[in-house]
């Protein structure tokens, strides 16, 4: 029994080193089919989601690391890592950031920078994507066309943990942490650490 442990372990590691390799390749030609702009040291372990839209752009600083799905992300509700970017978005990404299982959607603009560190499952979105006028929303292009947009800006050093929503017009002030499972529904200052639903101020840093 000890011998199969033994071998069921090496060929783990082997099959695991052999995906990443892989996964690693599709992520980057993928990312670059999509228009995506990537500086050096791109780590993606799993293979994101990404549609950057005719006329929109997307950025990515250097040495940027991403974790992507089950294998990679095992603190529950595990998926890969969605980047949707529409025709008149703008998302730019800074150095040295790292996210799980992140779901970002840009309609306008968001702006993520430095150092910043996203926790599993964290949801970003400067859109309402559906207008607030009910007769609006009937009609899919009326709907878009009055749907609410503000840019997100994330400064540089900011942690945002897992399973949290920021949602449209909110930036969050360098070096400031977020909570778990916080919805983010307006402007934070920097060297503070705020939490909860919504999110409120807990104290400074």
């Amino acid at each position: 029994m000890k011998i199969l442990i033994i071998l069921f372990k090496i060929n783990k590691r082997i099959y695991k080193s052999v995906s990443l390799f892989f996964e690693q390749i599709v992520s980057y030609v993928l990312l670059r089919l999509n228009g995506v702009t990537i500086g050096s040291g791109l780590k993606s372990r799993g293979i994101p989601s990404v549609d950057v839209s005719l006329g929109g752009k997307f950025s990515i600083g250097n040495n940027f690391d991403m974790n992507n799905g089950h294998k990679y992300n095992k603190i529950g509700r595990q998926q890969k890592c969605f980047f949707i970017v529409r025709e008149k978005g703008h998302l730019v990404i800074g150095n040295n950031v790292g996210i799980s299982s992140t779901a970002i959607i840009c309609d306008k603009y968001i702006q993520i920078g430095d150092f910043v560190k996203i926790g599993g499952n964290v949801v970003i979105y400067d859109t309402d994507f559906h207008a607030l006028d009910s007769n609006l929303r009937n009609e899919e292009q009326a709907d878009y066309n009055n749907t609410n947009q503000e840019a997100v800006i994330i400064e540089n050093n900011v942690f945002i943990g897992a399973h949290s929503t920021i949602l449209k017009g909110v930036r969050i002030g360098e070096n400031s942490i977020i909570g778990a499972c916080s919805v983010v529904t307006k402007s934070i200052p920097r060297n503070e650490i705020w939490g909860g639903n919504p999110a409120k101020f807990i104290r400074g840093i």
